[in-house]
């Protein structure tokens, strides 16, 4: 019969009785002393992550970034602190990193391959006409001075640029390409008058304004009623006035050098004068299908675009098809079961995937060399093997299969002591030859646990970029078409013309970037389809 809790006076109780620790330092519901601890430190560093991560976000007045941080933070606290939630706790960490890794990527991508973002559409239209006053201004007698200092909101070698002002007075202020606003907070050095402290801005060293002096010079900040903001030396700016001023009212900008009239273009995102000449600055628009349609129907671009496809799946399919079959060669012939020393050997065939994959690709670079590579050497001869484009496709073939073939071996390996021997065994003695066991029963077992892996291998070959970049850059390239390649991938020409200095052309990168992934997720996707046939063997 259960016992009634009572007081000290005898009567009895009717609320419960604390519930002690259990033993191993464990409390009833709640969890080991050490778990809460782990948990505690583990939210209150997720939690600083959110701080770090909206701390930029506020200096730039992106708040609905702010509002998307603080809502994953209090989406985490309520799983991990609820007791209701027990199989999400263990399914966001992995969906927090697929959309943050995977998907946002790629609808961004697809996002900015239906506009024109390029160098000169970067911005808004404010943006582009701020810059083209300012870019415009000239210096007059008498216009204010101001102690300059260089910053960026970002990484010093890729930020955007912000000037840190200091006037005759001591006042500080803060310029970037949108206008100037007062700087609060600064630490600026008597003597000089320099900021040399600024929350939410890195100050650049000379080296790093130096090594940015393009963009320092194409950079200015606008003040309004065409004036603007300009440097003069890395220590100094001054206030002028520009020579060309928007109007509004008919949407056009007016060079008062020249009397020159750019009127706006919205359909291009740029300003054009009567002969079609247009201002450096431009804005973004959407462009709608005309990237995809470039290089799919325009003559220039497609007969590059269509070359370098099939150059592309050729070399993943030789890629993927030779480390296959030397890969299961070797396998095969260390799969003897007398053989000796076979530890060894197998070290010394995987020695390859142990090794740097960049450096060995710099290793062959050099080995194709046409005066001092160990090709040439050893043959006596002095053929150009990087630029021919036949003899450059197979030397980039072979640096790939070479170290690629050991992890295709290591596989291999492992699916064949899976296999039974007695089959083959079964086999010999039903009348097969070695072959012919090997074809129709070790085989296709083999493929059962190796055709995931080769369809991985393919879509990693059809974008490995280092394979292609490191050895050949993409070339030989022709005279007639100096940005497509001999030996270029769809990545490295996407990489050539989204980051090249004559280009930079983002939105066409885009749209080479989702057609690159449509290519390959069909493929994949064809190739598991077929594969499917292979549960039957399984």
């Amino acid at each position: 019969m259960a016992s009634k809790n009572h007081d000290s006076a005898g009567a009895p109780t009717t609320g419960a009785p604390a519930r002690p620790p259990l033993p191993g330092g464990r409390f009833a519901g709640g969890g080991s002393l050490g778990g809460q601890i782990l948990k505690i430190a583990l939210l209150s560093l997720f939690t600083a992550v959110g701080v770090y991560a909206a701390l930029p976000l506020y200096v730039a007045g992106n708040w609905l970034g702010i509002a998307v941080v603080a809502a994953v933070v209090a989406l985490v606290y309520w799983i991990y602190l609820s007791k209701r939630t027990v199989p999400a706790k263990y399914l966001l960490p992995g969906v927090l990193f697929l959309i943050a890794f995977q998907i946002l990527p790629v609808l961004y991508t697809m996002s900015t391959s239906v506009t024109n973002l390029s160098d000169g559409h970067r911005g808004g239209k404010e943006q582009a006409i701020a810059a083209i006053e300012a870019y415009s201004v000239s210096r007059p007698e008498g216009g204010a001075e101001y102690t300059l200092t260089v910053a960026t909101t970002g990484s010093p070698e890729t930020g955007d640029l912000v000037f840190l002002l200091t006037d005759g007075e001591g006042n500080t202020y803060a310029g970037d390409s949108e206008g100037m606003t007062e700087l609060s907070g600064a630490t600026v050095d008597p003597g000089s008058g320099k900021v040399t402290e600024a929350f939410g801005y890195t100050l650049l060293t000379p080296a790093e304004v130096n090594a940015r002096s393009g963009d320092l010079e194409d950079f200015a900040v606008p003040t309004g009623d065409g004036t603007g903001i300009r440097a003069s030396g890395l220590s100094a700016a001054f206030e002028g006035t520009a020579t060309r001023v928007y109007d509004e009212e008919c949407d056009c900008i007016t060079d008062s050098a020249t009397g020159e009239v750019y009127h706006a273009d919205e359909e291009r995102g740029a300003f054009y004068n009567d002969e079609g000449q247009r201002l450096a600055q431009g804005w973004q628009v959407g462009v709608g299908f005309d990237n995809f349609a470039r290089f799919l129907f325009n003559p220039t671009f497609a007969g590059s675009f269509f070359s370098i496809l099939v150059w592309n799946v050729v070399f993943a399919t030789a890629v993927t098809f030779l480390v296959f079959a030397v890969g299961l060669a070797v396998a095969l012939t260390l799969h003897v079961p007398k053989l000796r020393g076979k530890t060894a050997y197998r070290l010394l065939v995987v020695l390859p995937y142990a090794m740097s994959s960049l450096a060995m690709y710099l290793l062959w670079r050099d080995m194709f060399n046409t005066d001092f590579g160990l090709f040439n050497q050893l043959l006596g001869t002095e053929v150009d093997w990087l630029g021919d484009p036949w003899t450059a496709r197979a030397a980039v073939i072979l640096a790939n299969v070479w170290l690629g073939y050991p992890y295709m071996f290591l596989v291999a390996t492992g699916a064949l002591q899976a296999i039974p021997r007695e089959l083959g065994q079964a086999a010999q003695l039903d009348g097969a030859g070695p072959w012919q066991a090997f074809r129709h029963v070790t085989l296709p077992m083999l493929m059962v646990a190796m055709t995931p892996i080769l369809i991985s291998t393919f879509a990693f070959n059809f974008n490995n970029f280092n394979a292609v970049w490191l050895i050949t850059k993409g070339g030989p390239f022709s005279p007639d078409d100096p940005t497509a390649g001999a030996t270029d991938l769809l990545i490295t020409y996407t990489y050539r013309m989204a980051f090249s200095e004559a280009t930079a052309q983002y939105g066409y990168a885009a749209a080479l970037s989702v057609m690159i992934f449509l290519v390959v997720s069909v493929m994949s996707v064809v190739s598991l389809w077929r594969s499917k046939t292979l549960k039957e063997v399984d």
